[in-house]
């Protein structure tokens, strides 16, 4: 907001407007000032309206108020003109990052900003319950595909809008650092009261200092509130953790499991084991993406040229349960090529032999209903509950107790730590694994660097092989 304190006001001027056809005659009292030599002007349908408005800016002026150069109006007025609730901004911010978000960054937009939302509530009368007050916030109010397609939000959740339109604090409210703290905590705590993940408490931080952001940009805040506070999330490591990355024997042995009680997802699990891929890399994979090798045996290559994720209905444009995009942090056009090993060439041959690509050409979709195994594959993606299913199982038969209990192999995506981990180890140039990964050097490093030049012992190994050997001095002590 730029200010001045040049202000002139001048004497109320009286208009006299005569009768016209159907109308009386009337008389407005219009106000007039200048600030900065800018002249302004405001007009009042009585003289007493127009007096009280003139005397409040001859008062600001006389107490040394700076005027906004913008509206002409004192700092204060200014201000309050511009005020907006948190609630509306929120809303603005979602409809700002809506159409280039991809919709599981939409959901999770939703769910940072209904965190914060419900700790800047000014009053708990008549409030909704909270279970209500989140339900019409992920569902309405931060959703702006369902705002976009009806007027009014939903019956069962027109009372909570309405509620919570008028009983969030208002945006300025946020550079008092008891209210910032108040909203980050916030963050720190799931739904149950307990703590929240450090990823998570991350993420949602990030949302929230971007939506606090566009808030400066607006003008409705003067600074980022974060500045105001000391305030630490959870430490985030982001190195892989080594008790959940398999060997090679209990690789094998997972993926035989596979094999064993849900076989045509072994190819996919092989897929994140010898490849490194994403999961969702791997259910966007089609058969045209697949070269296969010149000869048996050989090398071939995986031409990767976007991902699948399931979001959910609510946050896709096409209402669809799945959104296909672009690989992570590449252009939408970006394609990346990934060597596959003759393990992995050997599985899909046998997958695609049995299982023949779905009409899409996807190798790794739907096919399994109440009567086991489809003959016909549908177009429709694995879901995220099928392929974790399968992996539980996996894992209940491939590996011992202890193993079971323990972190190893806990999630399917471990098998590209697995992946990316082993080719580390044998000394692969981190630049080239990186780039097969479809990671940056540094965020590659920052998760495997203690995998770089193999385990401890044998750098240890190779430290003692580079020591010289010098003639034993008779008399010191062998």
């Amino acid at each position: 907001m730029k200010t001045s304190y040049d202000v002139q006001v001048y004497k109320i001027e009286e208009r006299n407007y005569p009768a016209a056809k159907g109308r009386k005659a009337r008389t407005s009292y219009r106000v007039r000032w200048a600030v900065a030599g800018r002249k302004f002007g405001d007009t009042f349908r009585t003289k007493a309206l127009a007096e009280s408005f003139r005397a409040k800016l001859i008062t600001a002026q006389r107490e040394g108020l700076a005027f906004d150069t913008a509206t002409g109006l004192p700092e204060p007025m200014a201000r309050a003109l511009h005020t907006r609730s948190w609630y509306d901004h929120a809303v603005a911010y979602v409809d700002l990052k809506w159409s280039r978000a991809s919709a599981k960054h939409r959901r999770d937009i939703a769910d940072a900003l209904v965190a914060v939302t419900l700790a800047l509530r000014t009053t708990e009368r008549a409030a909704p319950a909270e279970v209500d007050l989140r339900a019409a916030l992920r569902g309405w109010s931060y959703n702006r595909g369902r705002r976009a397609a009806a007027d009014q939000p939903p019956a069962d959740l027109a009372d909570a809008v309405r509620w919570l339109g008028s009983n969030t604090v208002d945006l300025g409210a946020l550079l008092d650092p008891a209210v910032i703290r108040k909203a980050l905590d916030a963050l720190a705590l799931r739904i149950d009261g307990k703590a929240a993940a450090a990823s998570t408490v991350q993420r949602k931080k990030a949302i929230f200092s971007g939506a606090l952001r566009y808030g400066v940009e607006t003008g409705h805040l003067v600074a980022h509130p974060f500045d105001k506070v000391r305030w630490e999330a959870p430490k985030l490591t982001n190195e892989v953790d080594r008790r959940a990355v398999v060997n090679q024997e209990q690789g094998h042995r997972l993926l035989l499991a596979v094999r064993r009680t849900t076989p045509e997802l072994e190819a996919f699990f092989g897929t994140l084991y010898d490849a490194g891929l994403r999961p969702e890399e791997s259910l966007m994979l089609a058969d045209a993406d697949y070269e296969r090798p010149k000869r048996q045996g050989d090398w071939g290559w995986l031409h990767l040229s976007g991902a699948i994720s399931e979001a959910g209905s609510a946050w896709t444009d096409a209402g669809e349960s799945t959104e296909e995009r672009g690989l992570k942090h590449r252009a939408a056009t970006a394609v990346r090529s990934v060597p596959a090993p003759p393990r992995l060439c050997a599985r899909l041959d046998r997958h695609i032999e049995r299982w023949p690509p779905a009409p899409n050409g996807r190798l790794f979709v739907t096919r399994r209903g109440p009567g086991g195994t489809y003959v016909t594959a549908s177009n429709r993606p694995l879901t995220r509950n099928a392929i974790s299913t399968a992996w539980r199982k996996a894992r209940e038969t491939g590996l011992t107790p202890a193993e079971l209990a323990s972190p190893l192999a806990r999630r399917p995506y471990d098998l590209r730590h697995a992946c990316l981990s082993y080719q580390l180890s044998r000394g692969i140039s981190p630049a080239l694994v990186a780039r097969w990964a479809g990671n940056s050097i540094k965020v590659l490093l920052s998760i495997y660097a203690t995998w770089i030049y193999g385990e401890a012992e044998a750098a240890m190994r190779r430290i003692e092989e580079g020591y010289e050997q010098f003639p034993t001095d008779p008399d010191t002590p062998k």
